[in-house]
């Protein structure tokens, strides 16, 4: 997975929430364009959950991204 890669589906029009999967079997969702932040650099990323808490994830560890299309899918903790 590349910057650019999650880049374009942050910046989809119109936006649709997607899943983060990581190496380590986890995964996050992203229900809102606003709830991920990117650091200068471009190596991590901030992902806001809707228990208001925040995840730092290396870009190096992801191994995809899921588009949801709108879809509500169940909550993986990790």
């Amino acid at each position: 997975m590349t910057v650019e890669q999650l880049q374009a589906t942050q910046h989809a029009q119109p936006f649709s929430p997607y899943r983060i999967h990581m190496a380590d079997g986890r995964s996050l969702d992203v229900h809102h364009p606003d709830f991920v932040a990117r650091s200068p650099a471009g190596r991590t990323i901030v992902v806001y959950k809707p228990d208001d808490t925040s995840e730092i994830v290396d870009l190096l560890l992801v191994t995809s991204l899921e588009v949801l299309n709108g879809q509500s899918a169940p909550k993986r903790t990790g």
